[in-house]
């Protein structure tokens, strides 16, 4: 069995979408998910399973459309994945409030895209991710989720530096290492 890190995205955001995460440990428990564990209430997820990745999204994305009628995007990644997008954070992590990582559903050529008036905002396109790094405050931000995914035509799923640490934190406890 592997551990993986699961994200849904749209999960409870803006009274949109409510799935209470006991309601999710069970379907996901169903559907022959092991180990499973939820964390905070915007989709995050940590399980086991010997199914692939590819495979893993779509009984998870199934699963949720047949049990709560929600079509949800379903992003993963491996301990080994994650543990790679965290050591390499390029902008500084001193002020954690202003650091964010952006999951992307598929990998994408593009490293730029025109965006105006991001003052000293940052962002670095790496494959299947992009590091988010924004002084002026995500509430001020031109760099959003919904504009990465617009521009790349990907679908996409944001967190913060402090939900992507627990998040492998707690894959790593559930591996044992």
């Amino acid at each position: 069995m592997k551990t993986y890190i699961v994200l849904l995205r749209g999960i409870n955001v803006s009274g949109k979408n409510k799935l209470p995460m006991a309601d999710l440990r069970e379907l996901l428990s169903k559907l022959n998910f092991q180990n499973v564990q939820t964390y905070i209430q915007s989709g995050n997820i940590i399980l086991e399973s010997d199914k692939t990745k590819k495979q893993i999204c779509a009984i998870i994305k199934e699963g949720i459309h047949t049990r709560f009628g929600y079509d949800v995007p379903v992003i993963i990644r491996t301990i080994a994945e994650w543990k790679k997008v965290i050591a390499t954070y390029p902008f500084p992590t001193n002020n954690t409030k202003i650091v964010a990582f952006v999951f992307l559903n598929q990998k994408t050529s593009e490293t730029k895209i025109e965006v105006k008036g991001i003052k000293d905002d940052e962002y670095l396109i790496d494959n299947d991710m992009i590091y988010i790094y924004c002084p002026s405050g995500f509430a001020n931000t031109k760099i959003s989720n919904n504009m990465f995914e617009r521009k790349l035509k990907v679908t996409a799923t944001t967190r913060n530096y402090n939900t992507t640490l627990k998040l492998l934190e707690l894959a790593k406890d559930l591996a044992g290492f």
